[in-house]
């Protein structure tokens, strides 16, 4: 999307110096579906990681997040990595993959949320946890209450832990469902670029844009193309998450972190 389409806000002084920065999380962090090139994924992390980098020499980063994964997961596979690797900069976000399953106990979700958080917390200067965003429509409505219990919880361990909560539910824009890739799951290019945004000044760092500014008005897609949509949707990307589902089985079996040691980062 063309940088018109942001509204340009004045800069402040420069804000905290972060050195290093360590990610940990599922396929949000990972940054799909941001797709590069080469078939990789960019996201969120990557560009803020990139801009951390412009400013500061010798800045490190690791993104320890890996697809498919559950809270319970991240919790025990990725927090400790995570914390001996004693980064200024720690983001954590998890728990969507568990609550957008048909059964989920969401208090043990909120417990192994809790367990990562106390891991991390103490390893890092800064904690940023995140209200994640949902697209708009009607499997976001299903699952808003056990969305907004996640989130009133995250906010509990942000008080407990002195963390930054980037709020993304709030933002409508990134409700939009323009901002979302074809799979109706995760953030596109746009999205990602504007959540870095927020993480940005999240951490008092100077303002380049309103990430929470609205897209430009369009003429709704007509009949045929909503129903084309929705079949290719259910063929290419709803239909192997139920048979991944029935089997057991997860997008992020035997793959590696996607950045799996704190090194430094080239812009």
């Amino acid at each position: 999307m063309p940088d018109d389409q942001y509204t340009t806000v004045p800069r402040p002084s420069a804000g905290p110096v972060i050195t290093s920065f360590a990610a940990v999380g599922d396929s949000f962090t990972e940054g799909m579906s941001d797709l590069l090139p080469d078939g990789g994924y960019r996201g969120w992390a990557d560009l803020l990681a990139a801009r951390l980098a412009a400013r500061t020499p010798g800045f490190r980063y690791a993104n320890l997040a890996v697809r498919g994964k559950l809270i319970g997961q991240i919790a025990a596979e990725q927090t400790a990595p995570a914390a001996a690797m004693g980064a200024d900069l720690v983001t954590l976000v998890g728990g969507l993959n568990d609550v957008l399953r048909p059964k989920c106990d969401v208090e043990l979700v909120c417990a192994r949320l809790a367990e990562a958080a106390g891991r991390l917390a103490p390893s890092c200067r800064q904690l940023v946890l995140m209200r994640s965003p949902g697209r708009r429509g009607p499997v976001l409505e299903r699952f808003r209450p056990r969305m907004e219990r996640l989130f009133a919880f995250i906010d509990e361990l942000a008080a407990e832990h002195g963390a930054i909560v980037v709020d993304l539910f709030s933002a409508e824009a990134l409700a939009d469902p323009r901002m979302w890739a074809d799979d109706r799951l995760h953030l596109n290019a746009e999205g990602h670029r504007r959540v870095a945004e927020a993480v940005w000044q999240a951490l008092g760092l100077p303002p380049e844009c309103d990430w929470r500014a609205p897209l430009p008005t369009a003429v709704p897609p007509g009949w045929l193309t909503r129903r084309t949509a929705d079949l290719r949707f259910a063929r290419v990307h709803l239909l192997p998450w139920i048979g991944r589902r029935l089997s057991g089985r997860s997008s992020g079996d035997g793959r590696p972190p996607k950045r799996g040691e704190l090194l430094p980062y080239e812009v």
